[in-house]
């Protein structure tokens, strides 16, 4: 009979001939899949991608929210145009809009800082640590108590690993808790801005374009990581130095074609490819479509607070950007659920499970598909209840005095009994989103979109609304006064309550710090009580998971944990895909399109050097033999998500052919069910960007500073 035991980390690998690009692997996972990596052409040894210290994966950093990867020994780093979208806005004005113009440093001296909120992560060191997370967790606990002793014993971990400052270090779980894995990163303070083509090219297309194919976008950009001088992490300084990057990817501008294999590597941000039937049905027809609503109608109050005024477009340009990003996906996602029905699909994949389940459950867990079912239940309707909370709060001001208020209370416990978030190794985190604002707030734009918020927040279902919170809310008509009464705008007076008690608080006039104090009990109710779901889902979830995967090593499937922001690879080949009956798309776009596409009005303005260098056919080695001119964009079959952005692509020998930056319109379905036969990833073509970068923007210096194998002649 099946007994529930956490399965040995081989088992996640198991893979048999399945021929599907699905998986989103964790590096040490890819020894057991050299059949599959052999069959779709990849000659780069294997050994070579499980190795954190070897080249390429030791090229490859994170963002903090994007993926990247080092492209010159002296710390030079390409991400998405999107992803470094951020330091762009914080360094533009009005009158240097560095958005619509596009930025190139002359030299390293005029790169311009990225802000406090622009870090570089470089994995160095992963380790299996569910022994230490869960040996000797009493089943007799509540849900909270489980919770709370699993993220003491997660801060004792991390602790160890952090006793040299220049690390920061995490253990995230897989598989919602079934193994965790401590993971140590080297995190680079000081990293700058140092080239992004205008948006024109960056972001040619704009929403119009997201999540579409064809595409024409250039969504690339160049960051530097700085050190001190004696090679380690240092704050910000004109005496830093760049980092001296171990490994760094060679660009290969020899092309790829139709059908070639890729590899690409990253940290996918989060996928639900193990939720149940009743998790798809609430997603689809309860929770996303009031999500969506709650979006448009923010982007409408933004557009209509900001209209005419260019400095405050500025300001909001980014939140825009990300608010559409996620509405736009979130509505895919429900586009895909209606298209295809993947509640009924894994209906079907349940009942199989289910069926099998019966035949090898252990007597004594007998009660486990009903107690699953019973938590997912309470998980949602809390999670309703955390949207509304949301809805209800949803003021950049409320947010600061919220942080505040919350960080003096746990400052009054010791370091390690604090919540997560608010130890002294995060403080220096909430100090960078508290000065980020200034570059993103304008206060009557605030004040228009909590009014907003609170109307929409009013008309949710009463069963939504948490308990005790109504009475504690500001009425519509008291807005004007609240943001009169409050010092929170000010960035060196938002900063200046860092390090004050909890006394000050309660004792403040300020109109949103009395807010936050007052809301603060309903907030610790809903975190005790998420905390309680949590708790309870990571003691069930790790047993239907070991069940699944035995379910899924019997019949010969792929198996590999949720992405959550770790890294990850992934591969495929460059493929087209037919998005409807008639209709075959792919995989390559070329600059023709760019013209095709120009209108000269927004989102389709190129600029004139652009349009110049097609119409003179000035392509020189990025020309494609097929093509007859340079390819732009392409698609290939690889298996990717949110925080993929930016992911390097790479050709069979481990060069870099490409970026990764965004996922078909018919695809976006894939972070809940993948299908080989729809799913494709959007990458920008590696020779486009040298193209733009030579012909274009003439960055001369960048191009000699990266290693780039051209094409034989």
């Amino acid at each position: 009979m099946f007994k529930y035991l956490v399965l040995p980390v081989a088992l996640f690998g198991v893979f048999a001939a399945a021929h599907a690009d699905e998986g989103q692997w964790q590096p040490h996972q890819l020894n057991q899949l050299k059949s599959e990596l052999k069959r779709i052409g990849m000659t780069i040894p294997v050994d070579k991608l499980t190795d954190l210290s070897k080249h390429p994966m030791s090229a490859i950093v994170s963002t903090g929210g994007c993926s990247a990867s080092f492209v010159s020994p002296d710390g030079l780093i390409v991400t998405n145009h999107h992803c470094g979208y951020a330091a762009i806005q914080r360094n533009s004005t009005a009158e240097h809009n560095y958005i619509v113009n596009g930025f190139l440093a002359k030299d390293r001296a005029a790169e311009l800082p990225g802000g406090p909120s622009m870090l570089v992560y470089v994995t160095e060191k992963v380790e299996n640590v569910s022994v230490r997370v869960l040996k000797g967790l009493a089943p007799a606990m509540s849900g909270r108590e489980r919770y709370e002793e699993v993220q003491s014993r997660i801060k004792v971990l991390i602790a160890e690993c952090e006793t040299d400052k220049a690390y920061r270090c995490s253990v995230p779980a897989f598989h919602r808790g079934l193994e965790y894995y401590r993971i140590r990163q080297l995190m680079i303070r000081d990293v700058r801005l140092v080239y992004a083509p205008s948006d024109k090219i960056g972001n040619y297309g704009g929403d119009v374009d997201n999540y579409e194919f064809p595409r024409h976008t250039g969504d690339f950009a160049f960051l530097r990581a700085y050190v001190g001088k004696d090679g380690r992490p240092a704050d910000p300084s004109a005496d830093n130095v760049p980092y001296k990057s171990k490994d760094f990817l060679v660009v290969s501008a020899e092309g790829l074609k139709n059908g070639d294999p890729i590899l690409l590597a990253g940290y996918p941000g989060r996928t639900s490819r193990y939720k149940l039937p009743a998790e798809i049905r609430f997603a689809r027809d309860a929770d996303f479509p009031v999500r969506v609503a709650g979006m448009q109608a923010d982007l409408a109050v933004i557009a209509a607070a900001t209209m005419g005024n260019p400095a405050y477009d500025v300001r909001y340009a980014s939140v825009v950007k990300g608010i559409n990003n996620v509405m736009k996906k979130t509505q895919g996602l429900m586009d895909g659920f209606a298209r295809k029905d993947i509640a009924a699909i894994k209906d079907v994949q349940d009942a199989e499970f289910r069926a099998w389940f019966r035949q090898n459950q252990a007597a004594a867990s007998k009660s486990l598909l009903a107690d699953l079912d019973a938590q997912i239940k309470a998980d949602m309707a809390l999670s309703e209840e955390e949207y509304a909370w949301s809805v209800a709060t949803h003021s950049d001001l409320l947010a600061s005095a919220r942080t505040l208020f919350r960080l003096a209370l746990e400052r009054q416990k010791p370091d390690p009994k604090r919540d997560a978030g608010y130890q002294e190794r995060d403080l220096s985190f909430i100090k960078a989103r508290l000065t980020r604002l200034e570059q993103s707030f304008v206060a009557s734009v605030d004040e228009a979109r909590y009014a907003a918020a609170l109307a929409r927040y009013s008309k949710l279902a009463a069963r939504m609304h948490p308990q005790a919170l109504d009475p504690l809310l500001p009425a519509p008509h008291a807005l004007p006064a609240l943001y009169k009464s409050t010092e929170m705008a000010d960035t060196a007076k938002r900063l200046a309550w860092i390090g004050k008690d909890a006394d000050a608080f309660r004792t403040s006039e300020d109109g949103f710090v009395k807010l936050a104090v007052k809301l603060h009990d309903v907030a610790i109710a809903l975190e005790n009580r998420r905390k309680e779901t949590n708790g309870n889902l990571e003691r069930i979830i790790p047993q239907y998971m070991t069940a699944v995967i035995a379910w899924k090593k019997s019949q010969g499937k792929p198996v590999y944990p949720d992405a959550n922001s770790t890294l990850r690879v992934t591969y495929g080949t460059v493929a087209p895909y037919s998005a409807r009956d008639g209709v075959v798309k792919g995989p390559f776009t070329n600059v023709d399109g760019v013209v095709e596409k120009h209108t000269g009005k927004d989102p389709f303005i190129a600029p004139k050097e652009l349009l110049d260098a097609v119409k003179e056919k000035r392509f020189g080695a990025f020309k494609d033999p097929v093509l007859g001119t340079v390819p732009v964009n392409f698609l290939s079959s690889a298996d990717t998500t949110g925080g993929n952005s930016g992911s390097a692509v790479m050709n069979k020998r481990g060069e870099l052919v490409g970026l990764n930056f965004d996922s078909t319109y018919e695809s976006i379905t894939k972070d809940w069910y993948f299908d080989s036969a729809i799913t494709r990833a959007i990458h920008v073509d590696i020779r486009y960007m040298l193209w733009v970068m030579k012909e274009v923007d003439h960055a001369d210096q960048l191009l000699k500073e990266m290693t780039v194998k051209y094409p034989r002649k």
